[in-house]
């Protein structure tokens, strides 16, 4: 188990120590976080194809028939334009071989349209916990639960 970017946590007065492989994983993942809080297209662009197998798997609610870097790009150009200022703050990390599992809260205020939906204004926080398979230092397969229905409440879209 990580806490944050790769440093080892305690447990019971054991310091766990990661695989080279789980590692590399880590540090990959790091590299997409830090290119997605650039909130630079381009950068994330490079980042994703870099780092996601081009016929990756992804499962996410974010329905699309594209290619995984292609769903992922556009879903990334749809999140900076609805919110300028999203951040997304890790609160844990979790690492096991190919696996590496990220639990973590994304804010930010709506200030472009969303799903069809005119902008806000309105400032939203939710959770969200991503598992991803790696290969050859390459997301080959993501699984994704994102609590879209405190997104939704806090745009209005939906009565609380």
């Amino acid at each position: 188990m990580l806490s944050g970017f790769g440093l080892p946590s305690r447990q019971k007065g054991m310091n766990i120590q990661l695989t080279d492989e789980e590692s590399r994983n880590v540090a990959a993942y790091r590299r997409f976080h830090d290119a997605v809080m650039s909130r630079d297209e381009t950068v994330i662009g490079a980042a994703i194809d870099d780092l996601v197998a081009s016929d990756a798997t992804i499962a996410t609610p974010f329905p699309t028939e594209a290619a995984a870097p292609e769903t992922l790009k556009r879903l990334w150009a749809m999140l900076l334009h609805a919110f300028p200022d999203l951040d997304i703050r890790i609160d844990q990390v979790i690492a096991k071989g190919d696996v590496v599992v990220i639990r973590d809260v994304v804010t930010g205020t709506n200030l472009g349209d969303y799903q069809g939906r005119a902008p806000t204004g309105r400032r939203i926080s939710y959770d969200e916990i991503f598992v991803l398979r790696f290969l050859d230092g390459q997301i080959v397969q993501t699984w994704g639960v994102v609590d879209t229905l405190a997104q939704l409440r806090q745009l209005g879209v939906i009565a609380a």
